[in-house]
């Protein structure tokens, strides 16, 4: 699958639970993937669990979770595990 909208919408569509992408992005890459995203009832945030924020100074994003709204709390609390053992 190719772009940040094609993999959100995977996730919107029920085809697939979630997409992470943990290997940075720019904010124009997932602006409209997210916003579409969200109006959909999704969970968006960074893979912290932060939230996503757009037109900083740096238009750099890290990382990116987009999820079903009840996977979010055990797939982020899995991925604090992870970053703990690391």
């Amino acid at each position: 699958m190719g772009s940040t909208g094609a993999k959100a919408m995977a996730v919107l569509t029920g085809e697939v639970d979630i997409y992470l992408h943990a290997g940075g992005l720019y904010e124009w890459h997932s602006a409209a993937a997210v916003t579409v995203a969200r109006a959909g009832g999704l969970h968006t945030s960074r893979i912290d669990g932060s939230k996503l924020t757009y037109n900083r100074e740096s238009s750099w994003l890290p990382d990116l979770l987009i999820c079903r709204r009840e996977l979010a709390a055990t797939l982020l609390g899995q991925l604090h595990r992870l970053e703990e053992s690391h």
